[in-house]
């Protein structure tokens, strides 16, 4: 994931919230961020529940999910067709909504899938629902599969977006006594070349 993707699913999300903080009743935002290192708790069903989560937030939970989901949860959990459900009747009593799914190429290939197809199947009988995806270009053909209408605006690290991120983590090093000032130099001039060479 590189660092200027995860700027625009940042300011995409709090534009978003923004709007909503300013009155605009009719929006709804719901988004999560996709984690390489917990992507075993980063199921399809897990991913979805969150998003359903925030949205039931929005306004009154409606009494048929309310029953659901205690009737679910009490006799062996929630699995993806009950959360697909939910959603759908809370999506379709929203008049417009606004899911955003930051680095999706994170998350495995197995719950990837059933998290598109779950959305797509969501997005098909909601037309007020839209779908943010970031992620590296690998995952754009799985998108465009599932999703007919799709717009892709690539997005590419320039070098000085590079520097700012390095130099950031090493700021934050844990053992910054591991590192004299010339490997810092290295790091700072080698690592933004390479990239920037491919």
């Amino acid at each position: 994931m590189s660092l200027t993707s995860i700027n625009i699913s940042s300011l995409a999300i709090d534009n978003l919230c923004d709007r909503v903080a300013s009155g605009e009743k009719d929006l709804a935002v719901a988004w999560l961020y996709c984690d390489f290192l917990v992507h075993q708790e980063q199921s399809a069903t897990a991913m979805l529940g969150a998003i359903l989560r925030q949205l039931v937030g929005v306004g009154e939970m409606p009494e048929n999910i309310r029953q659901m989901f205690r009737k679910r949860f009490s006799d062996r959990g929630l699995r993806l067709p009950d959360i697909v459900g939910m959603l759908k009747t809370t999506i379709a009593l929203l008049p417009r909504v606004c899911i955003c799914i930051d680095a999706l190429d994170e998350s495995t290939p197995k719950s990837r899938q059933e998290l598109l197809e779950s959305l797509r199947g969501i997005v098909q009988e909601a037309p007020g629902a839209r779908v943010l995806f970031t992620g590296r270009p690998h995952v754009e053909e799985e998108v465009k599969k599932c999703f007919t209408k799709v717009i892709t605006v690539p997005v590419s690290p320039t070098e000085g977006d590079i520097r700012v991120y390095l130099s950031a983590r090493l700021d934050r090093d844990t053992g910054p006594y591991a590192m004299d000032d010339d490997l810092r130099k290295d790091i700072m001039r080698i690592i933004p070349e390479m990239i920037s060479e491919v």
